[in-house]
């Protein structure tokens, strides 16, 4: 992976065997593209989508994206996936309803005999469990640690929100919980955290549900909508405005504590360590996505 993982904010989706959306998703500005060959690719079009991995692969590697694939549930059609996309070498394997550790250390297994037999190197294939039931959800710091291959956790919005029973709205109210909680039992594992994605089209909406997330502290969200890569990398990568402020934060505070004081206020906020160490972090963070244009 060219691209550190903390600085992959877009997770793009694209549907496994439609080659117009394959190579037209090196145009959409995504960090990490995700050929998906679960719920976007219907069973009989799966061996096309498979055949159309190494290529796609190269190309994608090529234009400068991180290379991701969601194969299915190992026990269903998850075998057959890995057998033909890993001849592509994907940077990151994504596996659906995990639901159980075990279901980490059966992919990481499968992984590892699959770059064996293709003379990958070995523990070069980063894994991305998705949680997208409630059982998963209350097990994600075991999920998170079960392989030293995981890369990040993804959370899914539409198969959580059925497996809970719950009615879907555009605010998705009725997740805040779930991304709540998913978030900070990533953070307490030390992995990344990818939000779910903003599965309804407005523009608006994506756009309160990524700030939404920000505030929570995602720095990372999927998406199945091309159209919304753009407001997503937008929101997530630090604004003129939010540099300006850290810098503010930052040499008030350094003044401060030359002069023996413990906080300063900073534009009516007071500032103390915490909020100092958050500005050093983006602006960090900012200077990250400056070395990487």
């Amino acid at each position: 992976m060219h691209r550190p993982v903390h600085l992959c904010r877009t997770w793009l989706f694209v549907d496994g065997a439609d080659e117009a959306a394959l190579r037209q998703a090196t145009t959409l500005g995504a960090d990490v593209l995700m050929q998906e060959l679960e719920d976007f690719t219907p069973p009989n079009l799966r061996p096309k989508a498979r055949s159309l991995a190494p290529e796609t692969y190269a190309h994608w590697r090529e234009a400068g994206n991180v290379v991701a694939v969601r194969v299915n549930p190992l026990e269903l059609d998850g075998m057959d996936d890995l057998a033909e996309v890993m001849k592509g070498a994907p940077d990151i394997v994504a596996l659906p309803k995990v639901a159980e550790p075990e279901h980490v250390t059966a992919l990481d297994e499968a992984v590892s005999r699959f770059e064996r037999d293709y003379g990958l190197p070995e523990g070069s294939t980063r894994l991305l469990p998705n949680v997208e039931l409630a059982r998963g959800l209350v097990q994600t710091g075991k999920i998170a640690t079960a392989s030293p291959r995981t890369i990040a956790c993804l959370m899914a919005s539409e198969d959580m929100a059925a497996d809970l029973g719950a009615e879907r709205e555009p605010d998705s109210r009725e997740l805040e919980y779930c991304r709540q909680r998913f978030l900070v039992e990533c953070v307490a594992a030390g992995t990344f955290p990818v939000d779910c994605p903003y599965t309804w089209a407005d523009m608006d909406g994506v756009e309160r549900d990524t700030k939404w997330a920000r505030r929570l502290g995602y720095k990372a969200k999927s998406a199945v909508n091309h159209d919304h890569v753009a407001p997503i990398n937008a929101i997530l990568t630090p604004s003129t405005e939010e540099i300006r402020q850290a810098h503010a934060i930052v040499s008030a505070f350094d003044e401060a504590r030359a002069l023996g004081q413990a906080r300063v206020e900073v534009e009516g906020s007071l500032v103390e360590v915490p909020t100092y160490t958050t500005a050093k972090r983006l602006l960090d963070r900012a200077t990250e996505f400056e070395a990487l244009n």
